[in-house]
C-alpha cells in the first residue's frame, strides 16, 4: 500500500505497441519532496512511462496510484511555435491561466520575470525552459513532471536549471519526476534514479545506480568509471542565460564541473 507521503506509484506496468513490448513490469514510487529521475537510452520507454503517469496512455497491465486530488504540472520536451504568429510571454502564459498576478509570481519563481513582455520566438533555449516551467508552476502543482527539462540548453544553463528545479522543490515541497540524459549533471540534482531499458535495469540513489553492474552494461564501463557523483556548490548565482554572476564581495568557488568545462 502507498504511504501517506506517496504522490505517484506505478506497479508492474506493461505497455505493448503493435505487439512489441515497450515497458515490461516497470515499477516506481515517488514521494512528496523527492526528485526522481528516469534515465536510459533512446527507445528505453522513458517517454512512454511519463505518458502513463500523466494518463495520456493506458497500460495493458499494472496498477497506478495517484494521491487524492493530485495536481500535476507538466513541462514537455518541446513545443511547436508558429514563427509567423507573434506572441509575448504574457500572452502565452495567459492561455494557460489568465491571471496576471499568478503569471508574474510564476515567472519570478523561475527567474524570468523580466521576460513578461518579450517575444516568445525571441527567447533563448534557457529562457524558454524557464517560461515553460513557470507555466507548470502556475497551478501550484503537487507533482512536477519534466521531460528533458534542459533540452537545447548549454552546460552552464543546464546546471542553473537543475539548481532551479531543486529550489522549486525546496520552496513548494512538491515531488519532481524528471526524464534526462544529462548523466553527469543530473546525478547531483536528484534523490532517486530509475534506469530503464524497457524493463527496470536498476534503481536507487545516484551513488548506488552509478555503481550498479546493469548501469555499466547499459552505458559502458568507461562512463561508469568516469561518472563523478558530485554536488554542485552554489555559492554563486547564475543569470537567466546560465552565466555565473559574480559580486565584488563573493568569489565563486570552482567545482569539478566548472573545472571540466572552464
Amino acid at each position: 500500500m502507498p504511504s501517506m507521503n506517496t504522490l505517484l506509484s506505478l506497479k508492474d506496468i506493461n505497455v505493448y505497441i503493435n505487439n512489441e513490448p515497450i515497458l515490461d513490469n516497470v515499477s516506481l514510487s515517488l514521494n512528496k519532496g523527492e526528485i526522481l529521475t528516469l534515465i536510459g537510452p533512446n527507445g528505453s520507454g522513458k517517454s512512454t512511462l511519463v505518458k502513463v503517469a500523466l494518463g495520456l496512455l493506458d497500460a495493458q497491465q499494472g496498477t497506478i496510484y495517484k494521491a487524492p486530488k493530485l495536481k500535476i504540472g507538466y513541462v514537455p520536451q518541446s513545443i511547436e511555435i508558429d514563427e509567423t504568429l507573434p506572441m509575448t510571454v504574457r500572452r502565452f502564459l495567459s492561455l494557460h491561466l489568465n491571471d496576471l498576478n499568478k503569471i508574474k509570481l510564476a515567472l519570478k519563481k523561475t527567474g524570468a520575470e523580466n521576460r513578461l513582455h518579450a517575444s516568445l520566438q525571441g527567447l533563448s533555449g534557457g529562457e524558454m525552459r524557464r517560461v515553460l516551467l513557470a507555466r507548470a508552476l502556475m497551478s501550484q502543482p503537487d507533482l512536477l513532471i519534466l521531460d528533458e527539462p534542459t533540452a537545447g540548453v548549454d552546460i552552464s544553463g543546464q546546471e542553473a536549471l537543475y539548481a532551479l528545479i531543486q529550489q522549486v522543490r525546496d520552496e513548494m515541497g512538491c515531488g519532481v519526476l524528471l526524464v534526462s540524459h544529462d548523466l553527469h549533471i543530473v546525478m547531483a540534482a536528484t534523490d532517486k534514479v530509475v534506469c530503464l531499458n524497457k524493463h527496470l535495469c536498476c534503481s536507487g540513489t545516484p551513488q548506488d545506480v552509478s555503481q550498479a553492474p546493469e548501469f555499466a552494461h547499459l552505458f559502458g564501463q568507461n562512463i561508469a568509471n568516469e561518472l563523478a557523483v558530485y554536488h554542485h556548490q552554489h555559492d554563486h548565482e547564475h543569470g537567466i542565460d546560465g552565466e555565473i554572476c559574480t559580486h565584488d564581495h563573493v568569489k565563486p568557488r570552482a567545482t569539478q564541473q566548472d573545472k571540466n568545462h572552464g
